[in-house]
């Protein structure tokens, strides 16, 4: 009796600790599956993000403050992006049982990935430095700017039209583990809170250098007008 008594004792003292691990284990859980959704989920907000900042390409004299502006929002999901799918490539390629189930993406999207994230990478880098420095660099840094705009270009809509198909069961849910917005289970809640995270991040960052885009909009008005 007295065994059965300080058994007791003792997972009744252990349950709050472990009750605390299993809700944070629950929380950041998701395993490939949530991968796969907060990757899906950051390209829908990419797509829509992206197709507002092709508007103001089309009327970049008129909206380019706004463009400035995207650009900068731009850099939070982009950089969330790249890291979710890194993410799944490090786990992948380091023998995690789940991510070897789940298996690899097609050969086709995985050689064109590495041309996805380089494009990336200098588009969105020459315009931080294009930025940085103002129009003193634009006989330098506009050329670059522009010439991997469209080759990310090329290469995006590649990559977006080869998981399209994917896409809606991707977004879906995992209804085993109950709602997207009350579901520790799955990790949704952790994968909402970083999505959300990432754009606001993006936004503060474009507001911090706001007051750089005048020089741009100054030297634009001058010499078209």
């Amino acid at each position: 009796m007295a065994s059965d008594h300080n058994r007791r004792s003792d997972t009744s003292t252990r349950r709050p600790e472990l009750t605390r691990r299993s809700f944070i284990g629950r929380l950041v859980a998701g395993g490939p599956r949530g991968n796969e959704q907060l990757t899906a989920a950051t390209g829908v907000v990419l797509l829509a993000l992206l197709a507002a900042l092709g508007v103001t390409i089309v009327r970049i004299g008129q909206l380019l403050n706004v463009h400035l502006f995207l650009g900068m929002l731009l850099i939070g999901p982009v950089a969330l992006k790249m890291g979710s799918t890194g993410y799944r490539f490090v786990r992948y390629y380091a023998a995690n049982p789940p991510y070897r189930r789940k298996g690899p993406p097609a050969i086709e999207m995985r050689l064109l990935a590495p041309l996805v994230v380089l494009s990336t990478v200098v588009v969105f880098t020459s315009g931080v430095v294009l930025l940085a420095v103002g129009p003193s660099a634009r006989g330098t840094w506009l050329p670059i700017h522009k010439d991997s705009f469209f080759a990310w270009l090329a290469v995006t809509t590649v990559h977006v039209l080869g998981h399209l198909a994917d896409l809606p069961n991707a977004l879906r849910p995992d209804r085993r583990h109950g709602r997207f917005w009350n579901d520790y289970g799955s990790g949704s809640a952790a994968r909402a809170i970083t999505l959300a995270g990432a754009l606001i991040a993006g936004l503060v960052l474009a507001l911090l250098v706001e007051g750089q885009f005048s020089a741009w909009t100054s030297f634009h008005h001058i010499h078209i007008h």
